[in-house]
């Protein structure tokens, strides 16, 4: 399998998988024209459409790509039913697609309703997790959003994250504003900052560097705490809650 992206609404990454056939994957169209464009271009022939949750930006291209691909079948998790979706999955499901099985992960916070698909080594996690961050919670979701976070940060350290956002500097400043002195973040940084200037694309995202340079998959660290000026032992829910707060008025993108 070959996984390639697509920039769409300024900051969106639309991921799809395809394989030797040209047959693919798309997940999480937020837009049609540009997909149709690069399905036709590379002479691709879809067989599926993945969402992660059911916010415009990631499902709004559904409808006009199934105008052009009818045969296309439509996963995602009871709260898209209304856009287009043939078959609702759950955590826990499995699903084959290209000769491929599919774990579905249950990942709440975002939305309550909200899954991350597994095709080893991609996980695609839709609005959990970005590149140095975490997605807005909406809701009051925050036990949910951390428990989803915990869970992804078990994956083994070579899964590719295919987050459905490019937030990578603004993250990254939101990081060094508590560790400031943090090697691995003000390196991390200036490697993202250059690929930027140069139009290359940043991606992959490796959850063994993330764990790294993520302030999200770091709560429990004592510099962390120290940088917060909570005491060691205050407990990693709470430096999530007060981090992902403090994100919301912080200036950054939306995310």
């Amino acid at each position: 399998m070959i996984l390639t992206n697509i920039i769409a609404l300024k900051d969106n990454y639309i991921w799809i998988l395809y394989d030797k056939n040209n047959s693919c994957i798309i997940v999480d169209p937020g837009v049609s024209n540009i997909v149709i464009k690069e399905i036709i271009k590379k002479k691709w022939n879809p067989k599926a459409i993945l969402l992660t949750h059911n916010h415009i930006d990631h499902t709004g291209g559904v409808e006009n790509i199934l105008k052009k691909y009818p045969k296309i079948i439509v996963f995602g998790p009871e709260e898209t039913k209304n856009s287009h979706v043939h078959q609702i999955i759950k955590g826990g499901d499995k699903i084959r697609l290209l000769e491929n099985n599919i774990d579905i992960i249950f990942t709440p916070g975002h939305t309550l309703g909200h899954v991350a698909y597994y095709l080893k080594p991609y996980l695609f996690c839709g609005d959990t997790l970005f590149s140095a961050g975490c997605g807005k919670v909406f809701e009051n979701n925050y036990a949910k959003m951390y428990n989803s976070i915990q869970l992804i940060k078990l994956f083994p350290n070579n899964t590719v994250l295919c987050c459905s956002h490019e937030y990578t500097l603004s993250n990254l400043i939101f990081s060094m504003h508590f560790l400031p002195k943090d090697k691995n973040i003000k390196d991390y940084y200036k490697k993202i900052h250059k690929k930027i200037f140069l139009k290359k694309n940043i991606f992959p995202f490796l959850l063994n560097k993330e764990k790294k340079i993520n302030i999200f998959l770091r709560t429990n660290e004592f510099f962390l705490k120290k940088s917060m000026g909570f005491k060691k032992d205050k407990d990693s829910f709470e430096v999530f809650c007060y981090l992902r707060k403090i994100k919301d008025i912080f200036g950054a993108k939306r995310d």
